[in-house]
């Protein structure tokens, strides 16, 4: 198979593979999309992320040609293709149920687009076979899918997307029916894949871990709309509304009001009557004295048997319930005044504190947000 190019950073910089403009799709009434406008460049690997509903799957299926908008335009390479039928686009979708043909070696499934299309028996032995060596299956090539393992049909399913030489690979939940440890390990094989290739990949997912480790940006929907697009770090740090902070990841969510400023210092107090200070980008510079959400990672959160040195965002509890989890120890702590926080430990043996310890939390300004309420 001919390989194609990985773009340079400035051609990713002018060219568009994918561009929707105010594109919304309406079934019998109700919006599943609204109002979406995405610009995807050439060679990224683009996530569109959220949870159920929210329209994630009907926007790809617009890409694909599957649906048409409602209203709205749908670009592929700088041409409208809004109406144009999905055979005639040059994307291939990869779907969750990988979608094998049961009466077929992998090899007749890879090749049945090729031939569908009329191409030469030599050209088409050509493009599977490199297909297949693409994906690791060349000693599968004569088995069916009802002997393949879920990791092995995903491989299939991919490289016979693939071997039509698409512009944009459009991959549907395209793990979800793996279990964990093999999810990972074709998280790895994918990203490879899509480096090794550099054509523009665009997943739809709800799996944030998977997002935010495969893709280069990342749109977070919800109810149709898309919340804030941006790289997984800067969804991640910099989260623009409480319900990009809390469904990337995990967060502690203190709904208060901004009732003093000093500087890009701001007082807030929570409705539970915590005083919190935030500093933290133009988030805390920008907002206004009013009702506010602060958000804060339980990384960044700290335990202390001990009262610590510092000045601010400092709270008395014990810790409520403790979980280890492998990676960290997930802690439950319980302050005076009833609020319950979320806290990541360490788990080295140290550090690990049991159900009951009296301890003190606290954080530092920088490491927390405001958000318009």
């Amino acid at each position: 198979m001919t390989q194609t190019v990985s773009p340079t950073r400035a051609s990713r910089a002018t060219t568009l593979d994918v561009e929707l403009k105010q594109v919304s799709k309406v079934f019998e009434g109700e919006t599943a999309v609204d109002r979406v406008d995405l610009q995807i460049q050439q060679g990224e690997f683009f996530s569109i992320l959220g949870p159920s509903g929210c329209g994630k799957t009907t926007t790809l299926r617009l890409v694909a040609g599957f649906e048409q908008p409602t209203t709205g335009q749908v670009l592929i390479q700088g041409r409208d293709v809004g109406f144009m039928p999905a055979y005639r686009r040059s994307v291939n979708t990869v779907f969750q149920s990988y979608a094998l043909f049961s009466h077929l070696s992998v090899w007749d499934n890879i090749a049945f687009g090729l031939r569908i299309k009329g191409l030469p028996r030599a050209q088409t032995q050509e493009r599977v076979n490199d297909a297949l060596k693409l994906v690791k299956m060349e000693s599968f090539a004569h088995r069916r899918p009802a002997q393949l393992s879920g990791g092995q049909k995903q491989r299939v399913a991919l490289a016979r997307a693939l071997v039509n030489r698409p512009a944009v690979m459009l991959l549907d939940e395209p793990l979800g029916a793996l279990d964990l440890k093999l999810r990972k390990q074709m998280q790895v094989e994918l990203s490879n894949l899509h480096q090794q290739l550099g054509i523009t990949f665009i997943m739809v997912t709800h799996d944030q871990e998977e997002a935010l480790s495969l893709s280069d940006r990342i749109a977070v929907m919800q109810d149709g709309r898309i919340e804030q697009v941006g790289s997984p770090s800067d969804i991640y740090e910099y989260p623009r509304t409480p319900f990009v902070a809390d469904f990337i990841g995990d967060t502690n969510l203190l709904r208060g009001r901004v009732d003093y400023r000093d500087g890009s210092i701001l007082r807030i107090t929570t409705e539970s009557g915590l005083t919190v200070l935030v500093k933290r980008g133009v988030e805390a510079e920008a907002a206004p004295l009013g009702d506010v959400v602060i958000s804060v990672r339980p990384e960044k959160i700290h335990l202390s048997q001990t009262a610590p040195e510092t000045s601010g965002n400092c709270y008395a509890g014990f810790v409520q319930h403790k979980m280890y989890l492998g990676t960290h120890v997930h802690c439950v702590v319980q302050l005076e005044n009833g609020d319950c926080l979320t806290v990541f430990q360490s788990n080295r043996a140290e550090h690990q504190l049991e159900a009951e310890t009296a301890v003190y939390v606290y954080w530092q300004p920088t490491d927390c947000l405001a958000l318009a309420a």
